[in-house]
């Protein structure tokens, strides 16, 4: 298998599980908030879906070899977005945490799935090379993927242990 082929099935194993876990829980679980911030299971969805999209954007970049079209949303409102991530969290936040749950999932799964063609769509070669992109200041296409499954994981274990101890 080669790097591209892991990093691409430890994200497609990823989504399986988020999937798996999500479905097992009642929209009361879902929307009540209980994490740090008092965010609620859809509100870190919404975070994950926000953080996919700046991803999907410098994927989109490499697949048509330009600079990453970030979403507008957060561009017109958070000066310096990448160095303020508390910004863009806040944001996210106040941006959707009225809207419904099932509008909060469909994003975030099919945000994921772009995630994966886009990824799919570049040669490994270009993926792995940290010099072929130069906005990305010596970073890989691969280390976006990287970042988003531990990211993911991250948010996943702290749902996961929640459930745990909640039992």
């Amino acid at each position: 298998m080669s790097m591209k082929e892991h990093i691409l099935a430890a994200l497609r194993e990823q989504f399986e599980s988020w999937g798996k876990l999500l479905d097992s829980l009642g929209e009361e679980q879902i929307i009540t908030p209980r994490f740090d911030l008092d965010w609620s299971i859809k509100d870190v969805m919404a975070h994950l879906w926000a953080w996919q999209q700046i991803s999907i954007a410098r994927l989109e970049g490499g697949i048509h070899d330009r600079k990453p079209e970030y979403p507008k949303w957060i561009l017109d409102s958070v000066q310096d977005w990448e160095e303020n991530a508390d910004q863009v969290n806040d944001l996210t936040f106040e941006k959707y945490h009225l809207e419904p749950w099932s509008e909060i999932y469909g994003n975030w799964r099919n945000g994921f799935l772009h995630l994966l063609d886009a990824g799919d769509q570049i040669s490994e070669r270009d993926l792995l090379d940290g010099e072929r992109y130069s906005w990305l200041l010596g970073y890989s296409l691969a280390v976006i993927l990287i970042a988003s499954y531990d990211h993911h994981q991250e948010h996943f274990e702290k749902l996961t242990d929640w459930l745990h101890n909640e039992t």
